[in-house]
Protein backbone atom coordinates (compact mmCIF):
# COMPACT_ATOMS: atom_id res chain seq x y z
CA UNK A 1 0.00 0.00 0.00
CA UNK A 2 1.13 3.60 -1.03
CA UNK A 3 1.28 6.40 1.63
CA UNK A 4 -1.96 8.22 0.06
CA UNK A 5 -3.69 4.68 -0.35
CA UNK A 6 -3.28 4.95 3.56
CA UNK A 7 -4.95 8.19 4.18
CA UNK A 8 -1.84 10.38 4.60
CA UNK A 9 -0.61 13.15 3.12
CA UNK A 10 1.91 16.09 3.11
CA UNK A 11 0.62 19.24 4.84
CA UNK A 12 1.78 22.67 3.25
CA UNK A 13 4.48 24.09 5.13
CA UNK A 14 2.89 26.90 6.82
CA UNK A 15 0.84 24.15 8.55
CA UNK A 16 1.31 23.88 12.36
CA UNK A 17 4.65 21.64 13.20
CA UNK A 18 5.86 19.89 15.85
CA UNK A 19 9.48 20.64 15.73
CA UNK A 20 12.39 21.30 13.22
CA UNK A 21 14.87 18.43 11.96
CA UNK A 22 18.44 19.64 10.47
CA UNK A 23 21.71 17.83 10.09
CA UNK A 24 24.76 19.12 11.51
CA UNK A 25 27.84 19.74 8.90
CA UNK A 26 30.69 17.13 8.50
CA UNK A 27 33.91 17.32 7.19
CA UNK A 28 33.54 16.75 3.27
CA UNK A 29 34.03 18.23 -0.23
CA UNK A 30 32.01 20.60 0.50
CA UNK A 31 33.36 22.37 3.30
CA UNK A 32 36.98 22.00 2.42
CA UNK A 33 39.23 23.00 5.35
CA UNK A 34 38.99 23.93 8.94
CA UNK A 35 37.93 27.41 7.84
CA UNK A 36 34.95 26.63 5.49
CA UNK A 37 33.77 24.06 7.90
CA UNK A 38 33.80 26.29 11.00
CA UNK A 39 32.24 28.77 9.26
CA UNK A 40 29.30 26.31 7.90
CA UNK A 41 28.21 25.37 11.43
CA UNK A 42 28.55 28.89 12.61
CA UNK A 43 26.14 29.19 10.19
CA UNK A 44 23.57 26.37 10.22
CA UNK A 45 23.63 27.26 14.12
CA UNK A 46 22.24 30.83 13.40
CA UNK A 47 19.42 29.48 11.31
CA UNK A 48 18.95 26.44 14.27
CA UNK A 49 18.50 29.09 16.76
CA UNK A 50 16.55 31.47 14.58
CA UNK A 51 13.59 28.60 14.44
CA UNK A 52 14.15 27.87 17.85
CA UNK A 53 12.09 30.83 18.64
CA UNK A 54 9.08 29.46 17.17
CA UNK A 55 9.25 25.69 17.74
CA UNK A 56 11.25 22.95 19.01
CA UNK A 57 14.73 22.05 17.14
CA UNK A 58 16.46 18.54 16.70
CA UNK A 59 19.82 18.26 15.11
CA UNK A 60 21.30 15.19 14.22
CA UNK A 61 25.36 14.94 14.38
CA UNK A 62 27.69 12.67 13.93
CA UNK A 63 29.53 10.75 16.72
CA UNK A 64 30.69 12.43 18.94
CA UNK A 65 29.89 16.13 17.73
CA UNK A 66 26.98 16.73 20.19
CA UNK A 67 29.16 18.73 22.34
CA UNK A 68 30.78 20.73 20.41
CA UNK A 69 27.70 21.50 18.29
CA UNK A 70 25.66 22.35 21.35
CA UNK A 71 28.21 24.91 21.95
CA UNK A 72 27.02 26.90 18.61
CA UNK A 73 23.36 25.88 19.25
CA UNK A 74 22.62 26.74 22.51
CA UNK A 75 21.05 24.74 25.38
CA UNK A 76 17.66 24.97 24.20
CA UNK A 77 18.72 22.64 20.40
CA UNK A 78 18.46 19.02 20.84
CA UNK A 79 20.87 16.99 19.55
CA UNK A 80 20.86 13.26 18.59
CA UNK A 81 24.02 11.35 16.71
CA UNK A 82 24.02 9.31 13.91
CA UNK A 83 26.65 9.09 11.01
CA UNK A 84 25.69 11.56 8.23
CA UNK A 85 27.82 12.47 5.29
CA UNK A 86 26.33 15.87 4.37
CA UNK A 87 23.87 18.62 6.30
CA UNK A 88 21.12 19.12 3.83
CA UNK A 89 17.97 17.72 6.02
CA UNK A 90 15.55 18.63 3.74
CA UNK A 91 17.49 16.40 0.84
CA UNK A 92 18.26 13.89 2.73
CA UNK A 93 15.49 13.45 5.35
CA UNK A 94 12.48 11.99 5.74
CA UNK A 95 9.51 14.22 4.01
CA UNK A 96 6.73 13.91 6.88
CA UNK A 97 2.98 12.85 6.23
CA UNK A 98 -0.40 12.84 8.70
CA UNK A 99 -3.46 11.50 8.14
CA UNK A 100 -5.68 14.35 9.67
CA UNK A 101 -6.50 11.44 12.51
CA UNK A 102 -3.44 11.82 15.18
CA UNK A 103 -0.91 9.12 12.87
CA UNK A 104 2.32 10.50 11.42
CA UNK A 105 4.21 9.02 8.76
CA UNK A 106 7.41 9.69 6.38
CA UNK A 107 8.45 8.90 2.97
CA UNK A 108 12.10 7.53 2.35
CA UNK A 109 12.97 8.98 -1.16
CA UNK A 110 15.84 7.01 -2.96
CA UNK A 111 19.11 9.29 -2.29
CA UNK A 112 22.10 9.09 -4.36
CA UNK A 113 23.87 12.16 -3.66
CA UNK A 114 21.56 14.42 -6.00
CA UNK A 115 22.38 12.20 -9.22
CA UNK A 116 25.27 10.71 -8.13
CA UNK A 117 27.56 13.96 -8.67
CA UNK A 118 31.12 13.52 -8.20
CA UNK A 119 31.45 15.33 -5.28
CA UNK A 120 28.74 13.76 -3.29
CA UNK A 121 29.46 11.04 -0.88
CA UNK A 122 25.88 9.29 0.63
CA UNK A 123 26.56 6.09 2.19
CA UNK A 124 25.19 7.24 5.52
CA UNK A 125 23.00 9.64 4.49
CA UNK A 126 21.00 7.62 1.90
CA UNK A 127 20.09 5.90 5.40
CA UNK A 128 19.16 9.12 7.68
CA UNK A 129 15.67 9.54 6.50
CA UNK A 130 14.31 6.34 7.60
CA UNK A 131 16.39 6.52 10.85
CA UNK A 132 14.88 10.38 11.57
CA UNK A 133 12.03 9.19 10.82
CA UNK A 134 12.26 6.11 13.51
CA UNK A 135 13.03 9.02 15.93
CA UNK A 136 9.52 10.44 15.22
CA UNK A 137 7.82 7.83 15.50
CA UNK A 138 6.80 7.61 11.94
CA UNK A 139 5.54 4.92 9.84
CA UNK A 140 7.89 4.95 7.21
CA UNK A 141 7.40 4.73 3.67
CA UNK A 142 10.04 3.78 1.30
CA UNK A 143 9.92 4.70 -2.28
CA UNK A 144 12.16 3.69 -5.64
CA UNK A 145 11.55 7.13 -6.51
CA UNK A 146 15.05 8.75 -6.41
CA UNK A 147 13.98 12.37 -4.97
CA UNK A 148 15.01 15.17 -2.14
CA UNK A 149 12.67 17.26 -0.37
CA UNK A 150 14.28 20.45 -2.12
CA UNK A 151 12.67 18.87 -5.31
CA UNK A 152 9.43 18.95 -3.91
CA UNK A 153 7.12 22.24 -3.07
CA UNK A 154 3.32 21.16 -2.04
CA UNK A 155 0.33 23.16 -1.07
CA UNK A 156 -1.47 20.84 1.23
CA UNK A 157 -4.18 21.05 -0.75
CA UNK A 158 -3.48 18.50 -3.63
CA UNK A 159 -0.78 20.40 -5.72
CA UNK A 160 3.20 19.78 -6.09
CA UNK A 161 5.47 22.11 -8.03
CA UNK A 162 8.53 19.84 -9.75
CA UNK A 163 11.23 20.38 -11.93
CA UNK A 164 12.02 18.21 -15.01
CA UNK A 165 15.77 18.40 -14.59
CA UNK A 166 15.15 16.26 -11.27
CA UNK A 167 12.67 13.68 -10.61
CA UNK A 168 13.24 13.53 -14.58
CA UNK A 169 16.50 13.68 -15.20
CA UNK A 170 18.71 10.68 -15.63
CA UNK A 171 20.80 11.06 -13.42
CA UNK A 172 18.12 10.25 -10.64
CA UNK A 173 15.36 8.01 -12.57
CA UNK A 174 17.08 6.89 -15.59
CA UNK A 175 13.74 5.09 -17.70
CA UNK A 176 11.31 6.52 -15.28
CA UNK A 177 8.52 8.35 -17.94
CA UNK A 178 6.52 12.09 -16.53
CA UNK A 179 3.46 9.56 -16.03
CA UNK A 180 5.40 7.72 -13.99
CA UNK A 181 6.96 9.87 -12.07
CA UNK A 182 3.51 11.78 -10.88
CA UNK A 183 2.13 8.42 -9.99
CA UNK A 184 4.63 7.95 -7.43
CA UNK A 185 4.70 11.37 -5.85
CA UNK A 186 0.83 11.66 -6.03
CA UNK A 187 1.22 8.11 -4.44
CA UNK A 188 3.45 9.02 -1.46
CA UNK A 189 2.17 12.75 -0.93
CA UNK A 190 -1.19 12.35 -1.18
CA UNK A 191 -1.44 14.68 -4.20
CA UNK A 192 -2.84 14.95 -7.65
CA UNK A 193 -1.58 17.58 -9.85
CA UNK A 194 1.63 18.39 -10.57
CA UNK A 195 3.12 21.38 -12.22
CA UNK A 196 6.43 20.76 -13.63
CA UNK A 197 8.95 23.88 -14.35
CA UNK A 198 12.17 23.03 -17.03
CA UNK A 199 14.86 23.58 -14.86
CA UNK A 200 16.23 25.52 -11.50
CA UNK A 201 18.87 28.58 -11.60
CA UNK A 202 21.40 28.64 -13.82
CA UNK A 203 23.94 28.10 -10.42
CA UNK A 204 21.97 24.93 -9.22
CA UNK A 205 23.64 23.20 -12.53
CA UNK A 206 27.13 21.95 -13.72
CA UNK A 207 29.43 23.44 -13.51
CA UNK A 208 28.99 25.87 -11.02
CA UNK A 209 29.96 24.85 -7.55
CA UNK A 210 27.64 21.98 -5.63
CA UNK A 211 23.98 22.37 -7.50
CA UNK A 212 20.96 20.05 -7.25
CA UNK A 213 20.69 20.02 -11.29
CA UNK A 214 17.45 22.52 -10.16
CA UNK A 215 15.63 21.88 -7.46
CA UNK A 216 12.14 24.04 -7.14
CA UNK A 217 12.54 25.14 -3.77
CA UNK A 218 15.46 27.83 -4.82
CA UNK A 219 13.07 29.10 -7.80
CA UNK A 220 9.33 28.59 -6.49
CA UNK A 221 6.66 28.03 -3.29
CA UNK A 222 3.87 27.84 -2.34
CA UNK A 223 2.72 30.87 0.07
CA UNK A 224 -0.64 29.32 0.32
CA UNK A 225 -3.70 28.51 -1.26
CA UNK A 226 -3.48 29.27 -4.82
CA UNK A 227 -0.55 31.04 -3.91
CA UNK A 228 3.31 30.59 -5.48
CA UNK A 229 5.94 33.45 -4.92
CA UNK A 230 8.84 33.21 -7.32
CA UNK A 231 12.19 34.04 -8.03
CA UNK A 232 12.70 36.84 -10.07
CA UNK A 233 16.18 38.51 -11.61
CA UNK A 234 15.84 41.80 -13.44
CA UNK A 235 19.01 41.67 -14.70
CA UNK A 236 19.56 40.95 -18.09
CA UNK A 237 22.63 40.30 -18.35
CA UNK A 238 22.32 37.14 -15.77
CA UNK A 239 21.73 34.08 -17.21
CA UNK A 240 18.90 33.48 -14.57
CA UNK A 241 16.63 36.57 -16.26
CA UNK A 242 15.81 34.53 -18.86
CA UNK A 243 14.93 31.53 -16.67
CA UNK A 244 13.01 33.34 -14.05
CA UNK A 245 10.56 34.98 -16.70
CA UNK A 246 10.35 31.46 -18.56
CA UNK A 247 9.11 30.22 -15.13
CA UNK A 248 7.09 32.84 -14.48
CA UNK A 249 5.09 33.18 -17.20
CA UNK A 250 4.51 29.14 -17.16
CA UNK A 251 3.52 29.66 -13.56
CA UNK A 252 0.92 32.25 -14.15
CA UNK A 253 -0.32 30.20 -17.26
CA UNK A 254 -1.32 27.18 -14.70
CA UNK A 255 -4.32 26.24 -12.10
CA UNK A 256 -3.49 23.99 -8.59
CA UNK A 257 -5.57 20.69 -8.09
CA UNK A 258 -8.83 22.83 -6.92
CA UNK A 259 -8.79 24.54 -10.53
CA UNK A 260 -7.83 28.49 -8.57
CA UNK A 261 -5.67 29.88 -11.54
CA UNK A 262 -2.01 30.52 -9.64
CA UNK A 263 -1.68 34.10 -7.89
CA UNK A 264 2.32 34.59 -9.00
CA UNK A 265 4.05 36.98 -6.60
CA UNK A 266 7.18 37.96 -7.86
CA UNK A 267 10.47 37.99 -5.35
CA UNK A 268 13.89 39.90 -6.84
CA UNK A 269 17.35 38.60 -6.81
CA UNK A 270 19.13 40.27 -4.66
CA UNK A 271 21.73 42.58 -6.73
CA UNK A 272 24.83 40.77 -6.55
CA UNK A 273 25.31 38.86 -9.83
CA UNK A 274 28.20 36.76 -9.09
CA UNK A 275 29.27 35.04 -5.91
CA UNK A 276 32.53 33.02 -5.19
CA UNK A 277 33.80 32.89 -9.67
CA UNK A 278 30.31 32.08 -11.17
CA UNK A 279 27.05 33.25 -11.41
CA UNK A 280 25.29 33.67 -8.12
CA UNK A 281 21.82 31.75 -7.59
CA UNK A 282 21.05 33.67 -4.17
CA UNK A 283 17.68 33.67 -3.50
CA UNK A 284 14.67 34.95 -1.36
CA UNK A 285 12.25 31.65 -2.33
CA UNK A 286 14.89 29.44 -0.07
CA UNK A 287 12.96 30.42 2.92
CA UNK A 288 11.70 27.91 6.47
CA UNK A 289 8.01 28.53 7.26
CA UNK A 290 8.12 27.71 10.75
CA UNK A 291 5.18 28.31 13.89
CA UNK A 292 4.20 31.78 14.35
CA UNK A 293 7.68 32.63 11.87
CA UNK A 294 9.32 32.95 8.71
CA UNK A 295 12.84 32.65 8.21
CA UNK A 296 14.42 34.49 5.15
CA UNK A 297 17.83 34.05 3.56
CA UNK A 298 19.62 37.30 3.87
CA UNK A 299 22.51 38.39 1.94
CA UNK A 300 23.77 42.08 3.57
CA UNK A 301 21.96 43.10 -0.13
CA UNK A 302 19.27 46.30 -0.75
CA UNK A 303 16.89 44.05 -1.49
CA UNK A 304 17.03 42.05 1.74
CA UNK A 305 14.36 44.28 3.40
CA UNK A 306 12.21 43.79 -0.20
CA UNK A 307 11.67 40.59 0.31
CA UNK A 308 11.10 40.60 3.59
CA UNK A 309 8.23 43.30 3.06
CA UNK A 310 6.93 40.98 0.78
CA UNK A 311 6.52 37.76 3.41
CA UNK A 312 5.69 39.79 5.81
CA UNK A 313 2.00 40.89 3.77
CA UNK A 314 1.91 37.02 2.54
CA UNK A 315 2.15 35.70 6.42
CA UNK A 316 0.59 38.44 8.29
CA UNK A 317 0.98 37.17 11.95
CA UNK A 318 4.10 35.74 11.35
CA UNK A 319 7.52 37.31 12.19
CA UNK A 320 9.87 37.34 9.87
CA UNK A 321 13.73 36.92 10.85
CA UNK A 322 16.38 37.55 8.41
CA UNK A 323 19.93 35.38 8.80
CA UNK A 324 22.70 35.56 6.86
CA UNK A 325 22.65 32.94 4.17
CA UNK A 326 26.00 33.51 1.90
CA UNK A 327 27.78 31.07 3.68
CA UNK A 328 24.90 28.29 3.37
CA UNK A 329 24.64 29.10 -0.29
CA UNK A 330 28.54 28.84 -0.69
CA UNK A 331 27.97 25.14 0.46
CA UNK A 332 25.36 24.59 -2.31
CA UNK A 333 21.77 25.55 -0.58
CA UNK A 334 19.98 27.83 1.73
CA UNK A 335 17.93 28.13 4.60
CA UNK A 336 15.22 25.72 3.61
CA UNK A 337 17.38 22.77 2.20
CA UNK A 338 18.96 22.91 5.64
CA UNK A 339 15.68 22.37 7.62
CA UNK A 340 13.39 19.76 7.46
CA UNK A 341 9.41 20.10 9.35
CA UNK A 342 7.49 17.08 11.29
CA UNK A 343 4.02 18.40 10.99
CA UNK A 344 1.89 18.42 14.29
CA UNK A 345 -0.40 15.38 14.04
Amino acid sequence: MSAAADGFRMPAEWAPHERTWMAWPEPNDTFADAAELAAARAAWAAVARAVRRFEPVTVVCGPGRSAGARALLGADVETVERDLDDAWMRDTGPTFLTDGRGRLAAVDWTFNGWGAQEWARWEHDAKIAAQVADLAGARTYSSRLVNEGGGIHVDGEGTVLLTETVQLGPERNPGWTKEQVEAEIHAQLGTRKAIWLPRGLTADHPPYGFGTLGHVDIVAAFAGPGVVVAHRQPDPAHPDHEVSEEVIGLLRSQTDARGRRLEVVEVPAPTVLEADGHWADYSYINHYVCNGGVVLCAFDDPRDEIAAGILRRLYPGRTVTTVDARTIFAGGGGIHCITQQQPRI
